[in-house]
Parts: structure tokens; sequence; C-alpha cells
């Protein structure tokens, strides 16, 4: 089972993607988790991204497809894929379609979580207060909540095309929340 799960940050992605983590044990893919520990690291890669996430932008499609490229194996074993902060375009969401399809899998569901874009910027500012999270400050929050909406937004039709797409309240409470996604689930795995 591999699932995507999309909606701009601070919608509930990784809260959701870690309920399935401990439920389900599939493994999160998250490019910005990968991202700051390549930042904490000190890596080559992490001194490359880091300006990068401060403004807000997004980071070029060769470095997160080969994150994810990565860690496909990781997931393979684990019998499934939590895609979350990834694809963010349509050329991301080729290159993944092409790598699972070279290894005889595709994604089986797309869940979007619809939030409202005033609410999830208080929901972010009190995040940025409690964990001081420099791409969580609400002025570099806009920059990529506007990119969410330029850039990856565009890809639900790509996947409402091929049948996958499933939309959730993510305004609701975590529970409620996970009520739907694990009906979905439930639904693809019947």
């Amino acid at each position: 089972m591999n699932l995507i799960l999309f909606g701009p940050p601070g919608a509930g992605k990784g809260t959701q993607a870690k309920r399935l983590v401990e439920q389900r044990q599939m493994v999160q893919l998250s490019t910005g988790d990968m991202l700051r520990a390549a930042i904490a690291s000190g890596s080559d890669l992490g001194k490359r991204v880091s300006g990068i996430m401060e403004r807000g932008e997004l980071v070029s499609d060769e470095i997160v497809v080969a994150l994810i490229e990565e860690r496909l194996p990781e997931a393979e074993a684990a019998g499934g894929a939590i895609f979350d902060g990834f694809p963010r375009t349509l050329a991301q969401a080729q290159a993944l379609d092409q790598m699972l399809k070279g290894r005889g899998r595709q994604i089986d569901l797309v869940v979007r979580l619809k939030v409202d874009d005033e609410a999830l910027l208080e929901r972010i500012t009190g995040r940025f207060a409690e964990s001081g999270r420099p791409d969580d400050n609400p002025d570099t929050f806009k920059v990529r909540l506007a990119a969410y909406n330029q850039q990856t937004a565009p890809l639900l039709p790509h996947y409402e095309g091929q049948g996958k797409l499933v939309e959730v309240d993510g305004m609701g409470s975590i529970d409620a929340v996970a009520k739907v996604i694990d009906a979905a689930l439930d639904g693809v795995n019947a």
C-alpha cells in the first residue's frame, strides 16, 4: 500500500502519518523531515537546502526525488509508504510514478486534507511559538502556503483522473480525520 498525504503545511499530514506508522506499520517518507535532518547534520545537502527552506521556497525536484528513491527499499520491506510532502510538483509525481512502476508498484491512494487557510495560519503561529521551527515562522508559512497552492494543488487532477483521490475535511478532530482515512484505506484493501 502506497499512500500520498496531500495538504498545505500544517494541515495535519505528519500527525496522520505517524498514526498510520504506529497502527499499520507503514513507513513515513517525509521530505520535510529528511531535509530538516540533513540541515541538522550539517551535511553538504543540509547546507545547500537550509537557505531555501528558511525562505519558504521548494527544494529542487532532483534533490527530493533522490531522497525518496533512497528510502523506497525500506518502505517496500515494511509493506508500504506514506508519502508526506511529496510529490509537490507534476514532475515529482511523474518521477514517483516511474520509480514505483519500475519496482512493480504504484500509488494506491491519495488523501487530500482540505483546510481553511486562515485557520491554518493560526495553527502554524501557535506551533511556531511552541517549537520555533524556522519553516513555521508565520511569514515563511505564507510563502510555503502560496507555493503549495501554486505548485502542488494542481497535482490533484493528476490523481483524481486516476481515481485515487479522496478528500477529507482536515479541520475536523484528529480522530475524525483518522476515521475517514482508515475507511478509505480499508476500501482500497477490500
